[in-house]
């Protein structure tokens, strides 16, 4: 999956995606085929955490 490279838009594509398809970061990731420490890192560097709890980030 070809994610978007803005922070922010890549915040509301992935943010979406865990609310209406997945249960979790690494679910998400797996089948995106995405590395799911380089998209923390990348969220991180806007200020945002991923919440397991919320299954999102936050």
């Amino acid at each position: 999956m070809e994610l978007p490279r803005d922070a922010a838009m890549l915040l509301s594509v992935v943010n979406m995606k865990l609310r209406d398809f997945y249960p979790s970061l690494p679910a998400f990731c797996e089948d995106a085929g995405v590395d799911e420490a380089e998209l923390k890192e990348r969220l991180a560097a806007i200020d945002y955490e991923y919440d397991a709890e919320s299954n999102q980030f936050v």
